[in-house]
């Protein structure tokens, strides 16, 4: 079936997990839950797939092995497609791409990148994104990294531990819509920029 958009009360059953976390909740609304939150996210990747690449519908459920928090489900419906990450929970529509919690070995990789002959053309990248209302950046340190002048001319590139782009919607009327559709996709192309050039500088090994 094309995606028509989440028409059901996803928002309901968000709001409903978030003050009864558990299994009996969660068992009394499945049915809601595969058919308002899991099949449109479902609809959707399978739609941006042939644009974007493949795509995972995350479970709901967490893993609790590490974890202090024994709350055994999400309050969220996450996937991703290709190098895009979406996101939907009982107050916002998020997007996302980039490198989050990459290794050490990776950033290394990356500052060696941003303060060579490519990291001007990044910080261009960052201020043209930021301009158009994009959340760039990411988890940084409080002072530079290790073996870089605090006064390097890129020193907040330097200074993050994640590298991404984001932007977070409220949820409105259209979020019901297939419009959600055309809204991914011009983001994604508002963010491609930074994936563009993480994919050329400092390709996932």
């Amino acid at each position: 079936m094309a995606f028509q958009g989440w028409k059901g009360d996803f928002v309901g059953f968000f709001r409903g997990l978030e003050l009864d976390n558990s299994k009996s909740y969660f068992e009394a609304h499945r049915e809601q839950y595969e058919r308002d939150v899991r099949k449109p996210m479902e609809e959707l990747v399978a739609e941006l797939t042939p644009l974007l690449g493949p795509a995972k519908v995350f479970r709901i459920n967490r893993d609790l092995r590490f974890s202090a928090d024994k709350s055994p489900y999400k309050t969220n419906l996450a996937a991703v497609v290709g190098p895009l990450y979406i996101h939907l929970d009982a107050r916002l529509f998020y997007l996302a791409t980039g490198a989050h919690m990459p290794s050490g070995a990776w950033l290394t990789r990356y500052r060696q990148a941003v303060a060579g002959d490519a990291g001007a053309d990044l910080a261009r990248r960052v201020a043209r994104m930021r301009a158009a209302g994009l959340n760039v950046g990411g988890n940084e340190l409080k002072t530079a990294p290790r073996g870089y002048a605090a006064d390097h001319p890129r020193i907040e590139l330097l200074r993050w531990r994640e590298v991404g782009v984001g932007r977070r919607f409220q949820l409105e009327p259209w979020i019901a819509t297939p419009a959600v559709k055309d809204r991914v996709i011009a983001t994604w192309e508002a963010m491609r920029p930074l994936a563009d050039w993480l994919s050329e500088h400092v390709p996932q090994v």
